[in-house]
């Protein structure tokens, strides 16, 4: 199992942030503001590591996207080789770092040339290189046809299945750097509303910072218009303290949900069996008058259809489902499901936190999964001798229902 994981097909190149001649009058363009407690990285074309920085950095960043004739909507077109064409690929215009101030002054003339003077703040999930999270809130932007001022806030990940627990506490190790943006844009006159997108375990990072900014403010600010759950890796009971700690007034959350998600229903095995908030039934009890109580809306995406094999990237893949979410953004809709085309009734909710699996037994679920994930592929051999420990001659973990001699298309149970 181990050589089959380490030794399957090739992905994309990395370190694809070093800047290349804007040589594709077609292409769209997305200039994003970027906020990360990551550590700078001395690779070219890498700019911030998974490890964790002793204070937040900035950075402007423009990734060009190629037209939709040679892309399809919800899809990262990932370069094939470096450097990149931007003809079909995205490829990275520009890349500066940023002080503090520099920072605000892009924030300050980017919300003005915002028709509604907004934000949106964008929290990647587990398993993201800094590179995944540019280049998919570039996808996002470019693809909801939004209209605020782009901000990805980007955490210490280290792009592997394996390092669970280590994403889990680098969420922790942001909730301060994610609370201080907030308020900073609470305190911002010229920012007239602030939408908040959150991917996977970033719905941890994103509710603690939340949560905090309330207790300390002794509510939340009224400008926070939208919260859109995506995938939440988060614990339901813990989801319902910290949507009743935020008080009565909360901004409209949306929670997408998909009872077909495979890396949540992985993380629901390794803790202890509690339900991930994104992959409840909503018509269930007690989840349907628990959200109704707290006037959740919920999008049931179970139905849909998309390239990712774990169902866990819906929100991003779908071009209805971005889309869906770029109009009530931009425009102010009502987030429903009827444009998705589902047939499920959309409804209102609580539930929710996080978690984290970087045991023998998390190695033994990640496994299968590392089949269809090429970070986990790549960074599986080192970590797995990290966690089977120095015993020469040791059994190596197999998940039950594994072949002896698996081919690199073979799933396990």
């Amino acid at each position: 199992m181990l050589v089959v994981l380490a030794s399957g097909c090739a992905g994309h190149p990395k370190n694809v942030l070093l800047p290349v001649a804007d040589s594709a009058p077609s292409s769209s363009r997305v200039d994003m503001l970027v906020t990360t407690t990551r550590s700078r990285s001395a690779v070219p074309g890498e700019m911030f590591t998974g490890e964790r920085g002793l204070t937040p950095a900035f950075a402007d960043i423009t990734v060009s996207i190629p037209p939709k004739s040679v892309r399809k909507e919800g899809e990262v077109a990932w370069p094939k080789k470096l450097p990149p064409n931007p003809a079909t690929d995205f490829a990275t215009l520009k890349a500066d770092e940023l002080t503090l101030d520099a920072a605000k002054k892009w924030l300050s003339a980017s919300v003005r040339k915002s028709p509604d003077r907004s934000v949106l703040v964008f929290i990647h999930g587990f398993n993201n290189r800094f590179e995944d999270s540019v280049y998919r809130f570039a996808q996002i932007v470019q693809d909801s046809g939004v209209h605020s001022a782009p901000v990805l806030v980007t955490w210490p990940s280290r792009g592997s299945l394996l390092a669970y627990g280590y994403d889990r506490e680098s969420t922790n190790y942001t909730r301060n750097a994610l609370e201080n943006l907030f308020q900073y844009l609470a305190r911002d006159p010229e920012v007239k509303e602030v939408s908040v997108l959150a991917h996977s375990m970033g719905n941890w990072l994103a509710l603690e910072s939340l949560r905090q900014m309330a207790i300390r403010n002794g509510r939340l600010p009224a400008k926070f218009k939208n919260v859109m759950l995506a995938a939440p890796d988060v614990d339901v009971d813990v989801f319902r303290s910290q949507i009743a700690e935020m008080g009565k007034q909360h901004p409209q959350f949306t929670l997408f949900v998909s009872r077909d998600d495979r890396a949540l229903a992985l993380s629901r095995r390794v803790w202890g069996d509690v339900p991930r908030l994104g992959s409840i039934d909503p018509e269930q009890a007690p989840y349907k008058q628990e959200l109704e109580d707290n006037r959740i809306a919920v999008i049931d995406l179970t139905k849909i259809k998309v390239s990712d094999d774990l169902n866990h990237s819906k929100f991003a893949e779908s071009p209805q489902v971005v889309q869906l979410i770029g109009a009530r953004i931009s425009e102010g809709q009502t987030l429903t499901d009827n444009r998705v085309g589902l047939g499920d009734q959309i409804l209102a909710a609580t539930t929710g936190t996080a978690a984290a699996a970087g045991s023998a037994a998390g190695l033994i679920l990640a496994a299968p999964v590392a089949v269809v994930d090429q970070n986990t592929r790549d960074n599986y051999a080192d970590q797995a001798g990290a966690l089977a420990g120095p015993k020469s001659g040791a059994k190596k973990p197999v998940a039950k229902g594994c072949n002896a001699a698996p081919s690199p298309t073979t799933r396990c149970n």
